[in-house]
């Protein structure tokens, strides 16, 4: 140490020195090196917990520009199945690695610097310096988070979904004679805003031409303006499974799930560890069943991924035909995947034409849903079928690839036999994660996703509203298109478009979004949650969580039964004229 040193007089005697600098000359005690060894230890601690802050902050927000603290639980309480080794790879180049390779060169100089006067020196710095960074990285992360906001609302609950909530089950829904079939495609990450300003979206380049032709030539609720309109992603439904349950439920994928690791409505990845995905509430897929639909859920990923295929098997018995069943079928193999994901689009709409044609020949109507997986961020996933015409913008064309693609595969629907009684239904499924792909759009601009209805039975009320409408709004919305009259023309959160009933944003505005982002004890309810399970257990333990105080009592359940709702609250707040 630095410190000063003594000198030694008489036999073995240590008893006094004569200058702060002969302090060094006497072996330390063992006391002293193992405060020596406790404080390296520390400072090691501090170092590597500061490089890694860091260097997972700058890598999460370059990978998702518009992450969100929802999205971080929801994904963070995830299990790995599925997941897109694009982003594992990522993760491990661009933090696992320099985070190893710069505590290496750090603990060595702290090893080394121990040789020296000036360590002490050092090792103060290292403290402050680690210290200092860890600080400034969690202050970026929660401003850039608002996380302070998030942690009121977990504490702030709310009955706003409750109030709202319109039970499927409490309303009258009315079929055609003559069922119409339903063709409903999730298109990963597609937004509106890829689109030139001129036509509605915020590009000075139009991106995806034909999409927007076909939205312009159908139905997106732009009333009299020669222009595409979206749907808003509210909280809980800015991820993939979140879209999908938004669109098919009209309820956010957000609930704060107790006996959770995270205290906190965006963690419901848990749900794979389910037997059942709010088995308590009627969907689309619920309500197609019952009136005799086949349905098939037709995707180029793995669909036990976020427990997709839990939800679309429980609601609606769908037939599930991801990756797993490609490779069964010998349409790809393991070993040679398109992509990190699985599948591209091209060999997903191939198929997916077979299994129309399939499907037509039955007697029973039908519902395929697809979801489309090319456009994923960061980047997408260029295949033979995509051009150049963007450079070196690889997203670019990879969007305008898929335009390509889904307009062609909606345009060989259209010459099908069975096109003439069929609605189709595009829409992205959540705004784009990539990190820098929306920079240049105007700061002013709405970001939506892309929405088209196309050969809808019905025609919107008024031809002149421009509606303000989210995600949520796609379930009744979609089954008006069908020809299906709903009584009060809303269905959980969702309002029918085609209707002159006012939507929740249209009423709420941003304080839609905000409701959303608090505590609701209606959705941890109707989630019917089990804690007891197996695979619950399995995975608390997993991450070091003590299970021994989880029983199979009925106390530890939530209640099965869902709390009715009789009837909605109306909406009231302020006039909508059209």
């Amino acid at each position: 140490m630095g410190f000063s040193r003594f000198k030694a007089h008489g036999r073995g005697r240590r008893d006094r020195y004569e200058s702060w600098e002969d302090f060094d000359e006497v072996r330390p005690s063992l006391l002293h090196k193992i405060i020596r060894i406790v404080l390296i230890i520390i400072a090691l601690i501090l170092v590597l917990a500061a490089v890694f802050t860091i260097l997972a902050e700058r890598w999460a927000f370059s990978y998702w520009r518009t992450l969100q603290i929802d999205e971080i639980i929801y994904h963070l309480t995830a299990p790995l199945e599925g997941t897109g080794g694009n982003v594992i790879n990522a993760f491990i180049a661009q933090c696992i690695v320099p985070t190893a390779a710069i505590m290496l060169l750090i603990t060595v100089l702290t090893i080394y610097a121990q040789r020296y006067r000036w360590y002490n020196i050092f090792l103060l710095v290292e403290y402050l310096v680690a210290i200092l960074v860890i600080v400034v990285g969690v202050r970026s992360a929660w401003t850039r988070l608002d996380i302070g906001t998030y942690l009121k609302n977990q504490n702030a609950d709310s009955d706003f979904i409750e109030t709202k909530y319109v039970d499927p089950d409490d309303v009258e829904i009315t079929f055609p004679e003559q069922k119409r079939n339903l063709v409903y495609i999730f298109l990963e990450s597609m937004e509106m805003t890829y689109s030139d300003r001129e036509s509605g979206g915020g590009f000075s380049e139009n991106v995806i031409p034909e999409l927007t032709e076909l939205g312009l030539e159908n139905e997106c609720f732009a009333g009299s303006k020669n222009e595409l309109n979206g749907g808003y992603v509210v909280p809980g439904a800015t991820f993939t499974m979140g879209g999908l349950f938004a669109q098919t439920s009209g309820l956010p994928l957000q609930v704060g799930l107790k006996a959770t690791i995270f205290d906190g409505h965006g963690s419901m990845n848990e749900m794979g560890t389910q037997d059942h995905f709010f088995p308590s509430i009627t969907t689309i897929g619920d309500i197609l069943e019952d009136q005799g639909y086949n349905q098939v859920f037709f995707l180029g990923s793995d669909a036990a991924f976020a427990g997709r295929d839990l939800y679309f098997k429980e609601h609606g018995d769908y037939k599930i035909k991801d990756l797993i069943y490609a490779e069964k079928k010998g349409w790809i193999r393991n070993s040679d995947l398109d992509n990190t994901w699985g599948m591209f689009d091209w060999r997903l709409f191939d198929h997916a034409k077979d299994e129309l044609l399939s499907l037509a020949e039955k007697d029973e109507p039908f519902n395929l849903t697809l979801l489309t997986v090319d456009t994923h961020f960061e980047d997408g996933f260029p295949c033979e079928y995509c051009g150049r015409e963007f450079g070196k913008n690889q997203y670019a064309n990879v969007m305008a690839c898929s335009s390509r693609q889904v307009t062609e595969f909606v345009e060989w629907i259209m010459e099908q036999d069975f096109y003439e009684n069929t609605t189709i239904v595009l829409c992205g499924d959540h705004t784009t994660m990539d990190s820098d792909f929306c920079d240049d759009v105007d700061r002013d601009y709405n970001r939506r996703v892309y929405t088209a209805y196309i050969n809808s039975a019905v025609s919107p009320e008024s031809t002149n509203a421009y509606r303000a409408y989210t995600t949520l709004d796609n379930f009744p919305t979609t089954l008006a298109a069908m020809g299906v009259q709903i009584e009060g023309d809303r269905l959980g959160l969702g309002v029918n478009l085609f209707s002159l009933e006012p939507t929740l944003f249209e009423v709420y505005g941003q304080k839609l979004m905000a409701e959303l982002n608090k505590k609701s004890e209606f959705m941890e309810q109707i989630s019917e949650f089990d804690p007891t399970t197996e695979e619950y257990k399995a995975y608390l333990e997993r991450h070091g969580v003590d299970t021994t105080s989880l029983t199979n009592s009925s106390e530890s359940r939530t209640e099965s039964k869902k709390k009715k709702v009789e009837p909605a609250d109306p909406i009231v707040e302020r006039e909508i004229t059209y």
